[in-house]
């Protein structure tokens, strides 16, 4: 079917002025959500190591290291800019499941400030490397997290990373088949990492990898030009006979930009908890004194992954249905203090999660637009309350006003930057598509603090 062909001749063909509005309007917003959560995750374990690493290492200081104040290589700022994205598990979630900010936004960034791209263009790469990823997750049909086998964001991510740079570096159909060819190499992430540090350098490893692919294939390194379709090639590894090419092919016919959009996290942690920490939150309201609580047992799809009872750590407590709703319960809000080692030994918290119980069923869709999760809490004295999510603040069909998405801004870029620089990040983030080279750099500027 030529799909690695077909693909890359749309991918060229696109530019800023064939995007819809409102396509621009959620890209820009996107851009600033990544922003934030890069500079609030900065200085976490992760990202500080990585930092570190790629500081020693060296490198032509031409890109930006994200709350770290200095400059390294492109590909070096969108290995740590991808971790330090990702390690709060802030970013948005998309459908199905990814995370397509961090493995492509890094790159967009690093290579436009080296190369002096406008933020027209800055809009154009990244919305063509989110698109891409939605385009291939649809076409794999693992709409259950469940059900994964390796992360997603380290599959697809690398493809969306080196069609980022293809457009940045205005490539021409072959070189981006050669780049696609050479980044299906370097896809992977198996799903045994999440939980620890590992987990968000598969976001950065996929900015770095595909954005290395890319310059590579400038300099005429060549791969598979039919990558995506060839035996024993890249569809056929990691998603096999369910994928399907025609939902790859109808890139930019609709955006998944736009259907089915995305969804804002408003708390840092794996994205199914967040219908256990909603249902907590409308609880703990009813509850005047969380030291009552004498049971507390939950129903939820069939996610084994995100049922861990003990939790090694505070971050390993992000990908635990039973540590999330401890939190929300006992705290009456969920924060990325929540998920620190402080937050996850202290007594209080020792005392709840042996009470929490959970029942994982099939009747329960595993699909995150179909999925519930039910609590029950029972109090001293014998009473009890139960509440049943649908989905959180933030979810697909219940989008966010600007307001309320940035108290999340403000709060993440806070964490780092003054009241000042807060304010116009924002400003340049949100009108990204009027600014020059100049203005590209000096956002960048301001997020290096």
């Amino acid at each position: 079917m030529h799909v690695t062909k077909q693909l890359s001749e749309a991918l060229i063909g696109l530019t800023f002025a064939d995007l819809p509005a409102e396509v621009i309007t959620i890209a820009k917003r996107i851009v600033l959500d990544g922003l934030a959560v890069a500079v609030a995750g900065a200085h976490e374990d992760g990202p500080q190591i990585a930092a570190a690493h790629v500081h020693e290492l060296g490198g032509t200081p031409q890109s930006t290291v994200i709350g770290h104040g200095f400059k390294t290589s492109p590909v070096s700022a969108a290995y740590v800019n991808g971790i330090a994205m990702h390690v709060l598990d802030y970013e948005p979630m998309w459908s199905p499941p990814t995370h397509a900010t961090s493995p492509t936004l890094p790159t967009v960034l690093a290579l436009a400030e080296r190369e002096g791209r406008s933020g027209r263009e800055v809009v154009t790469a990244f919305v063509k490397a989110c698109e891409v990823q939605g385009r291939l997750r649809l076409a794999s049909h693992q709409y259950e997290p469940g059900q994964l086998q390796y992360h997603p964001p380290g599959v697809v991510g690398v493809l969306g990373s080196a069609v980022a740079a293809a457009h940045l570096l205005n490539f021409s159909v072959e070189q981006l088949r050669n780049a696609l060819g050479i980044a299906a190499s370097r896809a992977g992430g198996v799903m045994a990492n999440v939980g620890t540090m590992t987990k968000a350098t598969h976001c950065g490893w996929a900015a770095a990898a595909g954005l290395d692919a890319a310059l590579l294939a400038r300099r005429g390194f060549t791969g598979n030009t039919d990558v995506i379709e060839a035996p024993n090639g890249y569809a056929e590894v990691f998603f096999g006979r369910e994928f399907e090419p025609q939902a790859l092919l109808a890139f930019g016919r609709s955006y998944r930009m736009q259907e089915p959009g995305f969804a804002i996290k408003m708390f840092p942690s794996q994205y199914a908890t967040h219908f256990a920490i909603t249902a907590a939150l409308d609880l703990r309201q009813q509850i005047a004194d969380p030291a009552a609580i004498q049971a507390v047992h939950l129903t939820t799809p069939l996610m084994p992954y995100v049922n861990r009872p003990q939790p090694r750590t505070g971050l390993d407590g992000k990908f635990s249905f039973q540590y999330t709703a401890a939190a929300a319960l006992l705290d009456g809000t969920v924060t990325v203090q929540s998920f620190t080692d402080e937050r996850r030994f202290r007594a209080d918290m020792e005392r709840i999660l042996p009470t929490i119980s959970i029942t994982q069923t099939e009747d329960i869709p595993g699909e995150m637009e179909k999925m519930w999760v039910d609590l029950e809490v029972r109090l001293a004295g014998g009473q009890s309350r139960s509440v049943r999510c649908t989905g959180p603040r933030g979810f697909w069909g219940r989008s966010l006003t600007r307001a309320e998405h940035l108290v999340k801004v403000r709060d993440c870029l806070g964490a780092r930057l003054s009241s000042k620089d807060v304010e116009r990040c924002i400003e340049l983030a949100e009108g990204l598509d009027e600014l020059g080279a100049d203005g590209v750099r000096e956002l960048m500027a301001l997020v290096s603090a």
